[in-house]
């Protein structure tokens, strides 16, 4: 019990960036590591979004990049530019995935109360990407649903690039 009043008192963590100039943020519980830009193996045939993958300590990570997936103008990477890795669940199996990032802000608490869901946001990124927004000090955070990000079928694509990349590195 108290524990879940602690939790209402304080909220959840969330790690905050940007990306195209707007301000968001991903459950920190959600969130295995975050990293500088790296070099990433393309894998022919796949979606745009899908830049390819890296090898994170011997593991074979897929890498998305947020802004091709939210139909927001491409942009060169800098050294500001990130990877955040994050654990899914996908009928009950968890993979890893990294998602490119332009910068990293800040870890912020959001009360739950403080999330307001809201239906539409705007014409680029589709709401039910979106668990709703929060107003954080000055600033609006837009606060991500990850796990809501990919579709079934974008999913199962991942993780079958997951599994092709560490078959090919067995062999």
């Amino acid at each position: 019990m108290e524990i879940t009043k602690r939790k209402t008192m304080t909220g959840s963590r969330f790690l905050s960036f940007v990306l195209n100039e707007e301000e968001y943020c991903i459950e920190i519980l959600k969130i295995k590591e975050v990293m500088g830009m790296t070099d990433i193996t393309m894998i022919p045939q796949t979606p745009q979004f899908i830049k390819g993958v890296i090898n994170l300590r011997g593991r074979i990570i897929p890498i998305i990049d947020l802004r091709i997936k939210f139909s927001l103008p491409e942009r060169d990477y800098t050294d500001r530019t990130c990877i955040i890795i994050v654990e899914l669940s996908y009928e009950n199996e968890l993979t890893l995935m990294g998602v490119v990032v332009d910068t990293i802000q800040e870890v912020v608490n959001i009360p739950e109360d403080r999330v307001s869901r809201v239906p539409y946001i705007n014409a680029k990124i589709r709401s039910e990407y979106i668990r709703g927004i929060a107003e954080v000090g000055e600033t609006i955070k837009i606060v991500l649903d990850i796990t809501k990000v990919l579709t079934d079928e974008e999913f199962v694509l991942v993780k079958e690039l997951d599994r092709r990349e560490e078959a090919e590195v067995e062999a």
